[in-house]
């Protein structure tokens, strides 16, 4: 009899465990992360999105274009404006850029990627340009760049934006630098990550999906140091493995969000069943240091058509 209560309480205590981190990653109003935006600054800057929307639904497109392009105008805010690109990110309206700042190759699909402009593989080897074309067919949401600041003379920064579908080939945005130190990774860091997930992939194509997974779980094995280590998703977005999150294994997390509405697990996936592999970021608690939210830059691939790896580095501390 004590044993099975004994087995009972330790069960209760390792679900309210669970319960509590999933609480934790899902609460971000009281957080004061440097890279987490307040509530009320992110409902401005979606409010002012829809504004511009209904503005131009209203009014038409041209007089609408006219008016985004005013840095004056009722959509520019000091720091916070409304710009508009179409379905190839091509620069249509925009207060303080009169100019396509894009340059377009095809890759071998036909699909247009950008090779200079804002767009382009920033300084973390990040294209953000596939992400933006997800968030076209989703119809918008949020999703990060890390670029200049031209108030902070140029610094580069981390910025949360804003995007939504106008109609079919007019897209709104708008976005806020976030105030944290600059996101740079090393190069040094960036290619050990990649090495690491794509070890991953290699023991996974070499071993049955079981034991795979039953490694990728194990946080004592050798796909976890600290705060580098292994989880794996289904492309129905199914997590299939996670060592610190074992209470959320066959659960369905396409829906969950980073604390500034980022959809990374959708991120995650569209990458490896588009490109078959991809850098992005998203804000996570970092085991390595208390769970405190961070900035971190994950690289995915896809193992095959089934499945796919991810793994990310947290923002060095000095």
């Amino acid at each position: 009899m004590r044993s099975t209560k004994a087995v009972l309480a330790v069960a209760l205590a390792a679900a309210i465990l669970g319960t509590l981190f999933v609480s934790l990653v899902a609460a971000n109003d009281n957080s004061t992360d440097p890279y987490i935006l307040k509530s009320e600054a992110r409902e401005e800057m979606i409010s002012l999105v829809n504004e511009a929307k209904d503005f131009f639904l209203a009014e038409g497109k041209d007089k609408a274009l006219r008016v985004l392009s005013d840095p004056r105008g009722k959509f520019t805010r000091g720091d916070l404006y409304v710009y508009a690109t179409d379905a190839n990110g091509t620069n249509l309206a925009h207060p303080y850029i009169h100019e396509d700042p894009h340059t377009y190759t095809t890759d071998t699909n036909g699909t247009n990627l950008t090779t200079t402009g804002w767009y382009a593989p920033d300084i973390n080897g990040v294209s953000m340009f596939r992400i933006f074309m997800n968030l076209q067919k989703r119809g918008g949401g949020f999703l990060y760049t890390v670029t200049s600041n031209p108030a902070h003379s140029n610094a580069t920064e981390l910025k949360l934006n804003y995007m939504l579908k106008s109609d079919e080939n007019l897209y709104l945005s708008s976005g806020r630098y976030l105030p944290g130190k600059s996101p740079i990774f090393s190069n040094e860091s960036r290619k050990d990550l990649v090495t690491f997930v794509e070890s991953a992939k290699e023991f996974a194509l070499n071993h049955t999906k079981e034991e795979a997974l039953k490694a990728f779980d194990d946080p004592n094995g050798k796909f976890v140091r600290g705060e580098l280590y292994i989880s794996a998703y289904d492309f129905n977005g199914t997590r299939l493995a996670h060592p610190y999150l074992p209470e959320t294994i066959n659960k369905n997390v396409l829906n969950d969000t980073d604390p500034n509405g980022v959809s990374d697990v959708v991120d995650r996936l569209y990458l490896a069943s588009n490109y078959g592999s991809g850098l992005t970021y998203y804000i996570w608690p970092n085991p390595a240091n208390s769970n405190a939210w961070e900035l971190k830059l994950a690289y995915t691939t896809k193992v095959n058509d089934e499945w796919f790896l991810s793994s990310g580095i947290y923002m060095p501390s000095a």
